[in-house]
């Protein structure tokens, strides 16, 4: 069996101020687990459950245990990177959701194009196009 990453988890300070955010920037949906702080995050059609395939993966928000990130602090955990269609059109969007800038969307040769940003908990994570800003996409 392969090791595959199967299952990430946010934590948040105020979760609910996550399931929002989340919600309205990448349309994910949450449910949550009783009366447990900690909700169940669905990212859409591709993501697959522990063992099924797909290209993508569901994961979970949980109450953080904790202060929440400093401001320049270094990250002290893993961050996701999403897949998205537009990575400029994403990051305004999360910025005028709240989020702040960690790095402006970038093209990478190779790669696609790139941008990370500090969620309303100061999570960091980032989101990844194969299409290049001028029009090329690196993967066709």
């Amino acid at each position: 069996m392969a090791n595959l990453v199967v299952h990430f988890e946010i934590h948040g300070s105020e979760p609910q101020k996550l399931v929002d955010f989340y919600s309205a920037l990448l349309g994910w949906s949450f449910q949550q687990f009783g009366d447990m702080p900690y909700w169940s995050i669905s990212t859409g059609e591709g993501a697959a459950s522990p063992g099924a395939p797909g290209s993508g993966i569901n994961g979970g928000l949980t109450q953080r245990r904790g202060p929440r990130p400093e401001p320049g602090a270094p990250v002290t955990g893993a961050n996701i990177v999403v897949a998205v269609e537009d990575v400029d059109g994403t990051f305004a969007r999360g910025l005028e959701l709240g989020a702040t800038a960690a790095l402006p969307p970038d093209d990478l040769p190779g790669v696609g194009r790139l941008a990370y940003l500090l969620d309303p908990d100061g999570n960091v994570f980032g989101f990844l196009s194969p299409v290049l800003s001028d029009g090329t996409n690196v993967m066709g």
